[in-house]
């Protein structure tokens, strides 16, 4: 197995996956923190726009071809994704308790598109050298010609409408019935089960 099939697996196997669950586990904390009675339908239409953005990216990755072009698409999704979560944050926390779980949670959400960047830089590796090479990088998006299985692409577009896309619908439910509600003051979230 070369490196580049090693990377390939991890951000199939590994990254996709986490990030799918630690979109579901977002969800939850929003709901065990009453989102529809504290910082509402805003916030979550900030997290329409942070699933879109990385959505996006990921998308990307998994339809076109790993070089320089893609590099820095991926790169400015994240940044961009990074300024929408700023923003977000800057909204959401006088409004709403954010615990440390949450925050972990948040941890999982901002790393994991990281380490696709890190694999997708070993995958790409001569394209990562020639972005310091002058003409050397490939700018071109194009198809890949390596695509994800379409077995797996199916399974993760599955996952993501069960446990992202179906859960910010009802969050996105349950704020748009809350608008009329008087907020909630701002307190900590009951303790977690043990």
């Amino acid at each position: 197995m070369t490196p580049q099939d090693g990377a390939r697996l991890l951000l199939m196997g590994g990254v996709v996956p986490l990030w799918i669950l630690a979109g579901l586990a977002d969800w939850w904390c929003h709901r065990r923190t009453a989102i529809e009675r504290t910082s509402g339908l805003r916030e979550n239409l900030f997290h329409w726009l942070l699933f879109a953005e990385a959505g996006m990216a990921l998308g990307a990755v998994a339809v076109l071809e790993v070089n320089a072009a893609l590099l820095l698409l991926v790169s400015a999704a994240f940044l961009l994704h990074e300024g929408t979560t700023f923003i977000e944050l800057r909204y959401t926390v006088p409004r709403r308790e954010v615990a440390p779980l949450e925050q972990m949670v948040h941890s999982f959400m901002e790393i994991l598109p990281l380490f696709l960047l890190g694999l997708l830089a070993v995958i790409g590796w001569d394209d990562v050298r020639g972005l310091f090479d002058a003409g050397r990088a490939d700018f071109a998006l194009r198809a890949t010609r390596t695509p994800w299985p379409p077995a797996y692409l199916l399974a993760v577009a599955g996952a993501v409408l069960l446990f992202n896309v179906l859960p910010m619908a009802e969050e996105s439910l349950r704020c748009w019935r809350a608008r009329g509600v008087p907020p909630r003051p701002r307190t900590p979230p009951p303790p977690a089960p043990t």
